[in-house]
């Protein structure tokens, strides 16, 4: 389960901004979207991450966009890296997300330690409705 690749349990369709885009509208986004955090693309080309913690850090948004507080040395993974090393990444770096690229810098994906967890869990754990279900059944 941890040596399959990461492709198999990203995200494919990620919601991303440009680095021109205002924080007033990336924050309407993630709100909007419930996202904690929004990876930065321009022609293709993955650029930085912006995260919830980055809007509350600067705090006013006036005139400011992505590009000037965006992330922009931020640990990447290939969609065939395995999620083991998704795993790590998540356990020694305290990441919450790590972007999915191609050699050629194209953002393919994001992975989560939510993505993970559940993928080790769809794997490994029976839940308890299915070892019991005569306890959840409903009269």
């Amino acid at each position: 389960m941890l040596n399959e690749q990461v492709r198999y349990i990203m995200t494919k369709n990620v919601v991303t901004v440009s680095p021109n885009e205002t924080l007033e509208n990336i924050t309407k986004l993630m709100n909007k979207k419930k996202l904690q955090q929004i990876p930065v693309v321009e022609n293709d080309q993955f650029k930085g991450l912006v995260t919830s913690f980055d809007l509350w850090r600067v705090g006013d948004f006036k005139n400011k966009k992505a590009e000037d507080i965006m992330i922009r040395k931020v640990i990447k993974i290939t969609p065939i890296d395995k999620v083991g090393t998704a795993a790590e990444l998540f356990m020694d770096k305290r990441f919450k997300a790590l972007p999915v690229v191609n050699l050629r810098n194209e953002l393919k994906g994001l992975v989560t330690a939510f993505d993970v967890i559940k993928h080790v869990m769809q794997k490994e754990y029976k839940p308890k409705h299915m070892l019991y279900p005569e306890v959840f059944e409903q009269d």
